[in-house]
């Protein structure tokens, strides 16, 4: 059978599942797609031993114990009649309230077109539930692109086996990309030059010619510090800049003088580097064409993220490397595809009700907030929140500050409804659970964000247990509230036809698996760039200038702080974990063995930790303990907390995001987990009663 791989990964494997009697019994890439050619990640190469994992909810589950974290929660089995009913009951006493006291929440646990985003948006809609601003992971970076390139769009794939340069920025490739590194390792076969830069010393860093370890947040200080050599050393494709780029006296002409304000002595300065290295590395991006950026979504992770994007992605413009198929930048390729989010979410159900917006990356308060009270940008929250329905997503895990967000989640007035495939942090808070069925069970078609190929996927087995789709729970839920709009009646063959509005041939796709999008080879060597002119955009609307803005968290933005929690924390996923899909997998778990903190030995040593300690990493929002792993992987004056480890399966019940806040980005109204402050203590032996990670099942 034919499948594609749903996670939240660029790659967006294709997939081809053996199935004998009925059962699954191998998971491998599909050989003929050009992006997965064969091969899989470990995670996914063992996606059949996630569906079938003695712990899947295969049944509906109704709480009859309280909310308590921590504590094993109780829940009795009941059938789908009595669940809907219940939920039915709840959802529409609130609603005749107010039904912007119900929140959906939901993100890419399926990057599915059908599964993540369709059925679902039309029942809220139709209820008029509160929308949910889903930017937990991507949105900085994407409002970046969209400011400077008018879409979410960039080089193809395989272009990179033929670039000279590479620069790996912000990016763990070999595990969080592990496509896009065989297109960069063919490349270094063939002569290129690889760059990693990033403030942890990767296993992708290990294996490029050089490494940039800069601080957290600084990178749009690097970007500047790379225009200003290029327009001293005369590096600048002036061609390309008059014809494509912004002109005008707040456009080049704007960023020019910015850049100039940020030579390499100031730069080093402020990013951890040397000056030599800014210079070699403005010089290696000017001279060695093609020269190719695969930039990802963990530099974009702090306060100044938006900005950063913006000034990295003007960066080929700059030097003409759009001219060749080999040079320019990718970020996400997600804005080529011709998706039609009208015809699949309905939003018209909605009629002339406006319901208000909640961001998901500040649950913690919303869900401990009355109701009614001022916010800092002068508006009102509106009704409290009295229902939550969680789907594609564990927010207890994943939401930063959660001490917060378990808070919020524990309450006993707050009527929550979990999908899921496993009693997750989040699950074990919910009252009602539902069984969703995993990629191998259901119908869905995808789009990717790292390459330009539509890929289907068809249910390879039947439904375990009594599972169902996230499109049917949805749809039958909107049968028991009365819903009889003809949009509910669309079964998942519709939602199919209806994903891409006929700009896609939904017949050829259901019988080749996966269909390449028509794009030119070189998408902007003649500009024609998705703005309103097909110039790259330089002063962008209620954005202005891009600039470099310092970290929420930081010893010069904040000393004080600083002074008490000297430590910059960044929270990348454990390489066999994805965000915290794949944590209850007992063999991936076994290869990570343990929460742990990476801690560079000179900031070891004077704390008296050594390698393999039980450490406590804390700061005013929490604590959290783990193990040390001292070593040069971290540098300086920078810890790594590899996460995210559902938290009871944790040293203490807790996360990395027991540590991390809910202040936002600069565009896109997103989290700043990489912009944290905090300090590392030696810890005592778990109190009687706590296990450590490796023993839980």
């Amino acid at each position: 059978m034919r499948g594609a791989c749903p996670h939240d990964c660029p790659d967006t494997c294709a997939l081809r599942i053996t199935v004998r009697d009925g059962v699954a019994v191998k998971v491998q890439g599909d050989p003929e797609h050009p992006p997965t050619h064969g091969a899989l990640c470990t995670k996914v190469s063992r996606y059949a031993e996630r569906t079938y994992h003695p712990e899947r909810v295969l049944h509906p589950l109704r709480r009859i114990g309280p909310k308590r974290a921590g504590e094993a929660p109780r829940f009795e089995r009941i059938g789908w009649d009595e669940a809907l009913g219940e939920i039915a009951g709840r959802l529409g006493a609130i609603a005749a309230r107010d039904p912007e006291a119900i929140l959906p929440y939901s993100y890419a646990g399926t990057m599915g077109l059908l599964q993540g985003e369709s059925m679902d948006r039309r029942f809220f809609h139709r209820l008029g539930a509160s929308l949910l601003d889903r930017t937990i992971c991507a949105s900085a970076g994407a409002a970046a692109l969209t400011a400077t390139y008018g879409g979410k769009v960039g080089m193809h794939l395989e272009a990179f086996a033929h670039s000279r340069l590479i620069l790996i920025w912000g990016s763990h490739s070999i595990a969080s990309n592990l496509h896009f590194w065989t297109f960069a390792q063919a490349a270094k076969r063939a002569g290129a030059k690889l760059v990693c830069i990033d403030p942890r010393r990767t296993e992708t860093a290990d294996k490029c010619h050089q490494h940039l370890a800069l601080r957290p947040g600084t990178d749009g200080a690097l970007a500047l510090g790379l225009m200003h050599e290029l327009v001293v050393n005369g590096w600048i494709d002036e061609a390309y800049v008059a014809a494509h780029v912004q002109a005008g006296p707040r456009g080049w002409a704007a960023l020019r003088e910015r850049a100039l304000a940020w030579p390499p002595e100031r730069v080093a300065d402020e990013c951890g580097l040397t000056a030599d290295e800014v210079r070699g590395l403005a010089r290696d991006y000017a001279t060695l064409a093609p020269a190719a950026i695969r930039l990802n979504y963990g530099m974009q992770r702090a306060r100044g993220g938006g900005n950063a994007v913006r000034l990295i992605a003007l960066l080929p413009c700059l030097i003409g490397a759009w001219r060749d198929p080999a040079g320019g930048m990718l970020l996400s390729a997600s804005g080529w595809f011709p998706r039609d989010g009208v015809a699949l979410q309905r939003p018209q159900l909605l009629g002339a009700r406006r319901p208000r917006t909640l961001n998901m990356s500040t649950i913690g308060d919303d869900l401990l907030r009355d109701g009614g009270e001022p916010l800092p940008d002068g508006s009102r929250f509106g009704p409290r929140i009295e229902a939550i329905v969680v789907y594609n997503s564990n927010p207890v895990a994943v939401a930063p500050e959660s001490a917060k967000v378990v808070r919020g989640f524990e309450r006993a007035d707050l009527f929550t409804v979990v999908l899921e495939h496993f009693m997750t942090d989040t699950a074990d808070l919910a009252d009602i659970v539902l069984p969703a069925t995993t990629q191998l069970e259901h119908l869905d078609v995808h789009t990717s964000y790292g390459h330009t190929y539509v890929l289907r996927n068809e249910p390879a087995i039947a439904p375990l247990g009594e599972a169902l789709p996230n499109t049917e729970i949805f749809r039958r839920l909107a049968r028991r509230m009365g819903f009889d709009d003809a949009d509910f009646a669309d079964d998942d063959e519709a939602l199919a036809r209806q994903a891409f509005g006929g700009a896609v041939d939904a017949a050829a796709l259901a019988s080749a698996g996966w269909l390449k999008l028509p794009l030119p080879d070189a998408p902007f060597a003649h500009g024609g760039f998705p703005t309103a002119d097909g110039r790259v955009i330089v002063d962008a609307p209620q954005h202005g200038v891009p600039d470099y803005l310092p970290n929420h968290e930081s010893p010069r933005s904040t000393p004080a702080l600083a002074a008490r929690f000297p430590l910059a924390m960044i929270s990348p996923p454990a390489r066999h974990f994805l965000n915290s899909s794949f944590v209850n997998v007992r063999s991936l778990r076994a290869i990570e063995g343990r929460p742990l903190l990476e801690i560079h030995p000179d900031d070891a040593a004077p704390r008296g930790i050594a390698d393999g300690q039980r450490v406590r990493v804390f700061n005013d929002r929490g604590e959290h303990h783990c193990h040390a792993a001292v070593s040069t992987r971290a540098r300086p004056g920078v810890v790594v907390g590899l996460g995210i480890w559902w938290r009871k399966l944790g040293e203490d019940g807790t996360n990395v995001n027991q540590l991390t806040h809910q202040q936002l980005t600069d565009l896109g109204r997103a989290p700043c987990f990489y912009d944290c402050l905090v300090e590392v203590s030696t810890a005592p032996a778990p109190a009687e009663g706590l296990r450590p990670a490796e023993a839980l099942g």
